[in-house]
């Protein structure tokens, strides 16, 4: 009952937290109007926090486009997820099928019948881009990549990627017409992605090597060398996608997503990222609000087996603040004074809000910790009797 409880906890938080209105600077409200604060070099491109998936910078961010290799994103998502439900190990050895062996474009060269362990193929295909292993390890998962393509679209319909349409696993797009996204919808798989953070250990990695060192890797993300607080995520580029990204970089505790599609070059590519990136740290902070708790003080239970519930203090989640107005920042917490029984648990008591120089960022509700059920009536004249004596 108390998993149930925390559960349906976090969904109210979430529920209420996405449903408050963004506080908004000024560089936010020239980018809704179209003028973004940076320059953009590219088709389209977007910047979103990681943590509250709030979008800070948006150019053209539905129009759809090809992503190259940009898609490994979902690939190594489905990836990650396959190793955390068990169904590969990375010390598995996956057998490189003649399919997987002939794909062409950016490769680690694998020849049919060749093995490796799931852990080197991932770093090909975090580090190196390379479409074969992308394939061997699509094929070790799902069977076929044709398959897996289809767990791609489905996680993709899951995670709300509504432009999004893939027909293969690594982003090769002379045969796939139809094979498109967004930088939105790119950013919501990144995102996604950066939730096991296991991946950000191959994605950062700068060069490696396969094959006891026969096999050079070297990350085609120039930003994991030379941006600070670089954490992936993806490249990609082909001749119908221009120089894509998925850029990712974490200071402290803010972390985030840079879109970058259509760039003309690979140096506009990187450079728009790094300037998008550089804004966000620039004018914002990630703050992990502290309620205090001695606060939230206990509610009457009126006619309940129980007189009073304490409600429980919410697990509260990062937000984004602007820069320089952490201290600003202040919780005021309304509670009811009391409830009629039967109390539910889950059930929302009062709630915490959180503001900066009046503007809402926030809610968390505070909710009942277990059911209380209506008291019976021996129960009431008891109470009674102990209340006369």
């Amino acid at each position: 009952m108390r998993a149930i409880t925390k559960i349906l906890a976090g969904i109210l938080v979430l529920a209420m937290l996405f449903s408050t209105k963004a506080f908004a600077t000024e560089n936010a409200e020239l980018e809704q109007s179209g003028e973004p604060p940076v320059q953009i070099a590219a088709a389209s491109a977007l910047l979103m926090d990681a943590s509250t998936g709030q979008v800070l910078i948006a150019y053209n961010e539905h129009e759809l486009r090809y992503p190259a290799s940009v898609t490994k994103v979902m690939t190594l998502l489905l990836i990650a997820e396959a190793i955390e439900q068990g169904k590969i190990a990375l010390t598995d050895k996956i057998t490189a099928s003649g399919t997987a062996a002939g794909k062409g474009g950016s490769q680690i060269w694998l020849r049919e019948g060749e093995s490796m362990t799931a852990e080197e193929l991932i770093k090909a295909v975090a580090i190196y881009s390379a479409n074969d292993a992308s394939v061997a390890l699509a094929e070790a998962i799902a069977g076929s990549e044709e398959a897996f393509v289809a767990l791609m679209n489905e996680r993709a319909r899951e995670l709300g990627m509504n432009n999004t349409t893939f027909y293969n696993s690594t982003g090769l797009d002379d045969t796939a017409d139809g094979h498109l996204t967004t930088a939105y919808d790119i950013a919501i798989m990144s995102r996604e992605l950066l939730r096991h953070e296991n991946i950000t250990v191959y994605s950062t990695i700068w060069m490696d090597s396969l094959r006891g060192g026969e096999t050079e890797l070297v990350n085609t993300n120039r930003l994991v060398r030379f941006f600070e607080g670089a954490t992936g995520l993806k490249t990609g580029t082909t001749n119908r996608a221009g120089c894509c990204i998925s850029a990712t970089a974490r200071r402290g505790d803010t972390h985030f997503i840079a879109i970058v599609l259509g760039s003309d070059n690979s140096n506009d590519r990187f450079d728009t990222a790094k300037r998008m990136l550089n804004w966000g740290f620039a004018n914002y902070s990630t703050v992990t609000p502290e309620i205090d708790s001695t606060l939230i003080t206990p509610v009457r239970v009126l006619h309940g087996s129980e007189q009073y519930i304490q409600p429980e203090p919410p697990d509260t989640m990062p937000i984004l603040v602007p820069r320089g107005s952490e201290a600003d920042l202040r919780h005021s917490i309304d509670l009811n004074l009391d409830v009629q029984a039967p109390v539910e648990a889950g059930q929302i008591l009062g709630r915490v809000t959180l503001t900066i120089d009046g503007e809402t960022l926030g809610e968390y509700p505070l909710i009942a910790p277990y059911a209380i059920e209506a008291a019976t009536f021996l129960m009431m004249i008891r109470r009674l009797l102990v209340a006369l004596l």
